[in-house]
């Protein structure tokens, strides 16, 4: 019984300092997203593709969860925006309260915040850090069995990105049972099916995404 009263209050704590975080980024006229996925999803391939299609149009700041490396923040770090790591030393997802000391280190002179959560499907759906958009990608090698077995993840998504389509032919991967999943579990989500290898499909998430920040520039 006492373990379910402390993590009651760790997770009112945490909602606290995220709503602090919503009117930070809301004072500012920042638009946030947050990625979540599975580790090898194509996680940063995506955010790497959103930031090169959205750089020209949106100023673009970035925050990496990771465990220990910063891999991931040198790739986004490459292509010219405010890059700010945070590594979770073990910890499985991003809180409201590492996001909240991040914003005082990255450059919130920007119209989009984008936020990659550290990579599994079960702790980031959690912990609300305060976006106004939770992305959440599934990738075709995964397999058709995952929006059942992490239900939580998937219904937390505003939008869900179907990576790795390429491989729909050669891999056991039933893509209408997960989208009639979807819909069971998240009805409002968005869904897009991409290969981020090929280029497929990117331009309409790009689209969607653009007229969605377009207000915030």
């Amino acid at each position: 019984m006492k373990r379910v009263v402390v993590q009651k209050k760790v997770l009112e704590r945490n909602d606290e300092t995220a709503n602090k975080i919503r009117e930070l980024l809301a004072s500012k006229g920042i638009f946030s997203l947050n990625f979540m996925s599975s580790p090898g999803a194509g996680k940063t391939t995506i955010v790497e593709k959103t930031i090169q299609a959205l750089k020209d149009d949106f100023r673009i700041s970035f925050i990496d969860g990771d465990l220990d490396t910063d891999r991931d923040a040198e790739r986004v770090k490459a292509l010219g925006v405010d890059v700010v790591q945070i590594n979770t030393s073990g910890a499985c997802h991003l809180d409201a309260q590492m996001v909240y000391e991040a914003l005082g280190k990255v450059s919130l002179n920007c119209d989009l915040l984008i936020i990659e959560n550290v990579g599994n499907l079960v702790c980031p759906a959690t912990f609300d850090i305060g976006v106004d958009k939770n992305i959440v990608i599934l990738s075709v090698p995964e397999g058709d069995d995952k929006v059942k077995k992490y239900p939580v993840m998937f219904n937390v998504a505003d939008v869900v990105l179907i990576n790795k389509i390429d491989l729909l032919d050669i891999l056991d991967f039933d893509l209408e049972k997960v989208k009639g999943e979807l819909r069971e579990i998240s009805p409002n989500a968005k869904v897009f099916e991409v290969s981020a290898k090929n280029d497929t499909n990117l331009d309409s998430w790009f689209n969607y995404l653009k007229e969605l920040v377009k207000p915030y520039k």
